[in-house]
């Protein structure tokens, strides 16, 4: 059974991408077969399509660290030929062929099976971009955060998971401070439910101090880097900071001194690990009291466009969540 797909191939000049015709028989052992519907474009995909070791180790591959679509085989009892499903994380798209194809072979114990109020468009609009937004914020809702917390601060704005953390910050009730280093999408900020846009060079003054103005109830972090500790230097007393990104750097220089003198916390957060039982609950919830309209923020994709996404999305210009459609 033959299906298409993005390829990336190593060579001694670098990484080509290109749409090839594979066979299903050449896909990895698994309990389900999948036809993917749509996919979406994050930053790890682009990692994976020009070559960065961190991410895929080995070539020729697929990328697509998220897919819904329905399933054509099953030899897991809880999981039926027709059922919708949703598959991001785990190995889906780093080293083990992703939904950058039409098909995909993975173990049972990566898929969730679509909730009701979600369908495979819609599932993957929020696709793992819009999943870790929502986890970073159940994730702060448990340390504490509520509408009287103050303003929340979301870095990245404009990005997959930057945008969708502004989404659904504001549609929860919560003043959402956004910085961007993209001055001509404050509109856009604001039509997300952004009440400030901060600037990124704003963002990061004051690098040189220990502490900052108590100024930030939450942070939701999608930068890493110096941009993350001038954030949690500003946070309110007992507050949390979410980090989840490190496209600013994976390194910061610190000081324990907001830590002992504000209380405050740094969370970690994962949606590649996390097990399938607590993606289920947070999908439930993206379903659900937590439902959004998204439809602002996608910007469809067909296959043969992705070597340009991806090019945007290397470059920082990408806005909003790239959805790949077959």
């Amino acid at each position: 059974m033959k299906f298409n797909a993005f390829w990336i191939e190593k060579s001694d000049s670098g990484f080509t991408q290109s749409v090839i015709e594979r066979d299903v028989e050449d896909l990895p052992e698994g309990e389900v077969l999948i036809d993917v519907a749509y996919s979406s474009l994050n930053y790890k995909d682009a990692l994976s399509a020009t070559g960065s070791p961190g991410v895929t180790r080995n070539y020729p591959h697929t990328p697509g660290i998220d897919a819904s679509g329905i399933i054509a085989e099953s030899s897991d009892s809880k999981l039926s030929v027709g059922d919708e499903v949703i598959v991001i994380g785990f190995d889906l798209g780093m080293n083990t062929p992703g939904g950058f194809g039409e098909k995909i072979r993975v173990p049972s114990d990566w898929v969730v099976k679509m909730p009701k109020g979600l369908d495979l468009h819609s599932s993957m609009v929020i696709g793992t971009a819009g999943f870790t937004a929502a986890e970073c914020i159940q994730k702060l809702e448990s340390a504490g955060l509520s509408k009287e917390s103050g303003p929340v601060l979301v870095t990245g704005a404009t990005g997959g998971v930057g945008s969708v953390a502004v989404k659904l910050l504001a549609q929860l009730g919560h003043e959402v401070h956004a910085v961007t280093g993209k001055a001509d999408k404050a509109d856009f900020l604001k039509s997300l439910g952004a009440t400030e846009v901060v600037s990124r060079e704003a963002a990061l003054e004051g690098l040189d101090k220990p502490l900052l103005k108590e100024s930030w109830g939450a942070v939701v972090d999608t930068v890493g880097g110096d941009m993350l500790f001038n954030a949690v230097k500003g946070l309110r007393y007992g507050g949390s900071l979410a980090a989840c990104g490190l496209v600013g750097g994976a390194n910061f220089s610190a000081s324990v001194l907001p830590f002992i003198l504000r209380h405050v916390n740094l969370l970690g957060v994962d949606s590649v690990q996390l097990p399938v039982s607590e993606k289920e609950v947070i999908w439930s919830r993206l379903a659900s009291d937590w439902k959004m309209d998204l439809s602002s923020l996608e910007e469809a994709l067909t296959i043969d466009k992705l070597p340009e996404a991806i090019n945007r999305i290397m470059k920082g210009e990408m806005v909003g969540r790239g959805v790949l459609h077959y």
